[in-house]
């Protein structure tokens, strides 16, 4: 069973009323969305994924529970129009768990991992019209580049780009594969960089070509400002990322909703009538018994705040 990660500080700082509506918009395999429920009497949980199959488990997890629940297959940037479809007004919480999940890591037919020789896919959505295989046999070599650079930080994203191209010119059907692509990969990084490295070669290539299958980072900006528009006062948002630029969108769209004043300094007064929209709470990381049990977990942050205004 997929374990969710920082289930009791994710549910702590969403402080569950037995009565609200709470929208878990990557409900997954259902492990934070089962914490929630659970401390529902009159209330409801909204469940949103793109993943068919990650919502036929959530399902099958929150089964006690579906009189409380609702399931739809939606790209959390759309929460917006799938809540005003269920006629709701607003809520009382919303949970974002981003990235990708073990259970979907672990299926080689997904082509997400290069742990598996696997049919190069990368799709949250298996019927998105976009998967990894036509964005790396397509895609110009300064576009890969691009993307390696910018979504996987990649130091040799332009040897890699090259690679890419070369090998693809050179194989009738182009490349296929996750093992064809991390091999190639593994070879475009030179061996001294190879030796120190603590991740596999090809991990930072794979992240950056998801990201840009998916719009991953496109999405979570769209899809923070429609939670935020959802929350009713004292409604709480709350963020799990794993890796540095989710947490980058979300920490920027927090503080930037949590700031004051906008007048320039050495006013005496303010003009500008601007007020925080939300209340910084505490972030959270996972602790060391949590990363013992769940390695996955180790590179989670969680932050969140509370709406104070309109």
């Amino acid at each position: 069973m997929h374990r969710p990660v920082l289930l009791s500080e994710a549910i702590e700082r969403l402080s569950v009323r037995p009565d609200g509506l709470y929208l878990d918009a990557t409900v997954g395999a259902g492990g934070h969305a089962l914490e929630i429920v659970r401390r529902l009497k009159t209330g409801r949980l909204i469940g949103l994924d793109l993943d068919p199959e990650a919502l036929e488990l959530a399902g099958r997890r929150l089964a006690d529970y579906q009189e409380r629940v609702t399931l739809l297959q939606a790209n959390f940037r759309d929460l917006g129009r799938a809540l005003a479809e269920l006629h709701i007004e607003k809520l009382d919480g919303v949970l974002f768990d981003l990235g990708v999940s073990s259970m979907q890591f672990d299926r080689a037919e997904r082509g997400f991992s290069f742990r598996h020789d696997a049919p190069l896919d990368m799709r949250l959505d298996p019927s998105g019209p976009l998967n990894a295989r036509q964005l790396v046999n397509e895609s110009s070599r300064a576009e890969l580049a691009r993307i390696l650079c910018e979504y996987g930080e990649e130091r040799y994203a332009e040897r890699i780009a090259t690679q890419i191209v070369r090998a693809r010119q050179r194989a009738p059907g182009g490349i296929q594969t996750t093992g064809q692509l991390a091999k190639l990969i593994t070879e475009a990084i030179p061996w001294p960089a190879r030796r120190h490295l603590k991740i596999h070669p090809a991990t930072r290539s794979f992240q950056a070509l998801r990201i840009a299958v998916n719009d991953e980072l496109g999405n979570l900006r769209l899809g923070l400002a429609a939670a935020l528009a959802w929350l009713k006062i004292g409604g709480v948002l709350v963020v799990i990322s794993f890796h540095s630029l989710e947490d980058r969108i979300v920490k920027r769209f927090l503080r930037e909703q949590a700031r004051g004043c906008l007048c320039p300094p050495g006013l005496p007064e303010c003009i500008c009538g601007h007020r925080p929209a939300l209340e910084l709470l505490s972030p959270a990381r996972p602790s060391e018994d949590e990363i013992s049990a769940n390695p996955r977990a180790r590179s989670a942050r969680l932050r969140a705040g509370r709406r104070v205004t309109n």
